[in-house]
């Protein structure tokens, strides 16, 4: 019976998290309507995945070419000499410290991390690999791929489809 009502509870919060993941401003009514719930009951789930850090925050995804702050963004992979105790996590943990840095992963292949990291200016995103990245100890290499247009993110297209119509033939 219990393992029941763990298995409902996690089905549950698993449909909750998927609604806030198509969209973060939906409320908690329209949760619990939409999966026929009581409100406290969303709210309460809520509340415990945040405490136990399931849900780690809320984010707005912007077009920023639309606001005319298009802010430069690369991809830098990195490649780490393992430590004895830790593997990749202190560089990790050092790398994930800067402010540059929105997103790290850590990959399977030649590189050993993945970095989203945004600048005002490439100046600043290279002043950032040189000055602060490469001397991290333990950092063998980096590549840097600077974001050229963005077309989809987190599931979202940023521009328009434009329709496509065969010309017609006639005999």
């Amino acid at each position: 019976m219990a393992d029941q009502q763990q298995d409902q509870k996690r089905m549950e919060k698993t449909q909750i998290v998927q609604l806030l993941k198509d969209n973060a401003r939906i409320g908690n009514d329209e949760i619990a309507e939409r999966l026929e719930m009581d409100t406290q009951q969303v709210t309460s789930l809520i509340k415990e995945m945040e405490e136990e850090r399931t849900i780690l925050g809320y984010n707005t995804l912007v077009n920023e070419e639309n606001l005319g702050q298009e802010p430069v963004h690369a991809i830098i992979e990195v490649e780490v000499a393992p430590e004895r105790d830790s593997g990749f996590d202190r560089v990790a943990r050092l790398i994930s410290g800067f402010p540059e840095v929105r997103t790290l992963h850590l990959l399977s292949g030649t590189y050993d991390l993945s970095l989203e990291v945004t600048g005002r200016s490439l100046q600043e995103v290279a002043f950032f690999v040189a000055s602060k990245l490469s001397l991290i100890e333990g950092v063998r290499s980096t590549r840097t791929h600077f974001l050229l247009k963005k077309y989809k993110e987190a599931g979202f297209v940023f521009h328009e489809e434009e329709e496509y119509e065969r010309l017609k033939v006639a005999p």
